[in-house]
């Protein structure tokens, strides 16, 4: 089976993807899958996304990927997202315009997506804004964005297919019985991390420095 390398939210950080790569032995034999968030905050956007094209990676849509196609058609103003916007090539744009809300990776009974999936809802059925926000399930079981309040939603995810997904900096990296949360603050001088399938091998590298302050976003 080809070995598979599914990576955390690199928001710009195109450095330290190049060192994660090298950490990790990924070979052009293997695949390449990012869980969403591959711009803004960080300092190469564009980087990133180039080195996502040449490399064939697969990818899903992140809540920053999709704030960057809303400024490209005008539904946005968010200035740094503007930036990023005017940094990118129109094969950059092609490659995000082209992003999916999930994978499903049958030969690995693995699912992908970048924020969350509700336990109870059909994969085709997840509402698109809780897929690229939510973080949490209230003690009703409803959906939230927020951490505080609830428990994490891949806590109380049922399987049998396990989920790789980003999104929640602030919980750092999860692991729990089928899911696991690969984002652990990297834009936020924290590290940026990586899982190999099908041994569930976990790798990182350090962040170069602070990018940007944590937010809730």
């Amino acid at each position: 089976m080809t070995r598979t390398l599914f990576i955390g939210d690199v928001h710009g950080c195109n450095d330290e993807l190049g060192d994660l790569l090298e950490a990790a032995g990924w070979t052009s034999e293997d695949r390449l899958v990012l869980v969403g968030d591959l711009v803004a905050k960080g300092p190469d956007s564009a980087g990133v996304v180039q080195r996502a094209v040449e490399l064939g990676a697969l990818a899903v849509l992140g809540n920053h990927d999709a704030h960057l196609l809303e400024v490209r058609a005008g539904l946005s103003k968010k200035s740094h997202h503007a930036q990023v916007a005017r940094s990118l090539t129109d094969a950059q744009w092609k490659y995000l315009d082209h992003l999916p809300l999930w994978l499903d990776l049958p030969e690995l009974n693995t699912l992908v997506v970048h924020a969350g999936l509700v336990p109870t809802v059909e994969l085709s059925r997840q509402p698109r804004h809780l897929l690229l926000n939510m973080r949490s399930l209230d003690a009703s079981g409803h959906a939230s964005m927020r951490v505080d309040g609830g428990v994490p939603w891949a806590s109380r995810w049922p399987g049998p297919r396990h989920v790789v997904f980003g999104h929640d900096a602030l919980r750092g990296l999860q692991q729990h019985p089928f899911a696991t949360g690969l984002d652990t603050g990297c834009v936020y001088g924290k590290r940026l991390t990586g899982l190999w399938l099908p041994t569930y091998e976990l790798v990182s590298v350090p962040a170069r420095r602070v990018w940007q302050q944590p937010d809730s976003g």
